[in-house]
């Protein structure tokens, strides 16, 4: 099993950590971005109410990690995180 790094307030769901563990190039730029990043990647995809809704971001995250993307497009962000950034 692979080591799956969080965010700065979320973990990794066992959904995202199973996409990344089977998809090695968007892994590598998923450890590589800042846990900040990661951040916004995890709280996107599970602010979804739909489960259909969750799995297609998912898949978009994944998509934009494959192609070098290091945040989730036009998105006003974690709403968890404290107004200091962490």
């Amino acid at each position: 099993m692979t080591t799956i790094s969080g965010g700065t307030v979320h973990r990794p769901t066992k959904a995202i950590r199973e996409r990344l563990e089977r998809e090695n190039k968007a892994r590598e730029q998923w450890q590589d971005i800042t846990p900040l990043a990661r951040n916004e990647f995890i709280c996107w995809i599970t602010s979804a109410k739909k489960s259909e809704t969750q799995d297609h971001r998912l898949d978009v995250a994944i998509d934009k990690l494959n192609r070098g993307e290091r945040r989730p497009c036009c998105w006003a962000g974690c709403p968890h995180r404290e107004k200091n950034g962490t």
